[in-house]
């Protein structure tokens, strides 16, 4: 898989999320089972990994209330990256093609500015995702990126900053557990811009709790 091919795998996905597809089609609907490992799983198996199940907020938010969300309430109802992409076509164009190039300045670009939902800002939320990590010491980690499919920022491209979540743990409290686990993740949610190696977030949780997501429970 050509690099820019593998960046259009994940301008996909967040077609998928965003609940459109390119060229009026309708995206097709993910799977909803509990996300699962995908150990062991190519590159090419681990990008065709569904996302986690999208869902929207079901009741208005109340402050100081913590709301069980998905990863569509993160993205504007109205955000369309298939048609600002304006319908390029990548079938017949190599990495060294200087119209490859230019297509994937475009993607980046839509990626590092995909709109959040400014709303957000302050809700006290709890979601699941996928670890990425940043600051971890092997066995235990005290930053990671939240993302909504695995392998996401290692073996495949990173999802749009909408799609991509900036958690610290809570004072002393770092998750212990295998470094790319999926999890639940309860804080805070911040609309700010964080930037890292692996990715652009446009979304931060800070004095985050975080759970194994086989061991936790409904919020209360």
């Amino acid at each position: 898989m050509t690099a820019l091919r593998s960046l259009f795998a994940a301008f996909l996905f967040g077609l998928l999320l965003a609940g459109c597809a390119p060229d009026g089609e309708e995206a097709a609907a993910p799977d909803t089972a509990a996300p699962t490992s995908a150990a062991g799983l190519t590159p090419e198996e681990m990008a065709a990994e569904p996302p986690l199940p999208p869902g929207a907020l079901v009741e208005p938010l109340v402050p100081g209330e913590v709301r069980e969300i998905e990863w569509d309430a993160l993205i504007p109802e109205d955000w369309r990256p298939d048609l600002l992409l304006g319908g390029e076509e990548i079938d017949d164009l190599s990495d060294d093609d200087p119209r490859a190039q230019e297509l994937m300045e475009k993607l980046q670009a839509l990626w590092r500015e995909a709109p959040v939902v400014p709303e957000l800002d302050g809700t006290s939320v709890r979601m699941p995702g996928f670890m990425v990590p940043l600051e971890t010491d092997g066995k235990q980690v005290s930053s990671f990126l939240l993302v909504p499919y695995y392998g996401a920022c290692i073996h495949v491209p990173p999802p749009p900053a909408n799609q991509t979540v900036y958690v610290v743990t809570e004072p002393g409290r770092p998750y212990r557990g295998e470094l790319f686990d999926t999890v639940w993740v309860t804080g805070t949610l911040q609309v700010e811009s964080t930037s890292s190696e692996l990715a652009d977030a446009g979304y931060s949780i800070k004095n985050a709790s975080v759970t194994v997501y086989e061991e936790s429970v409904p919020a209360q």
